[in-house]
């Protein structure tokens, strides 16, 4: 019965002892996105449809009458 107990506790004890070596965690490289946008992209088409439309109220818009 002691031979069980001790052979219990031996084998117990012995799994944890040969717990492997100690190994440097894996790290996942952090993916970055760069913009690839300029800042003012978003105001370019705003700002040549006014130039269109003060050219177009700018040019008098000659009706039908004159010649």
């Amino acid at each position: 019965m002691k031979r069980t107990v001790f052979a219990a506790f031996g084998a117990l004890f012995a799994t944890e002892s040969v717990g492997g070596n100690l190994v440097e965690p894996m790290m996942e490289p952090e993916v970055v996105e760069a913009s690839t946008g300029s800042s003012g992209g978003g105001l370019l088409i705003p700002i040549l449809l006014l130039i269109l439309v003060a050219a177009a109220a700018s040019s008098g818009g000659g009706g039908a009458g004159e010649l």
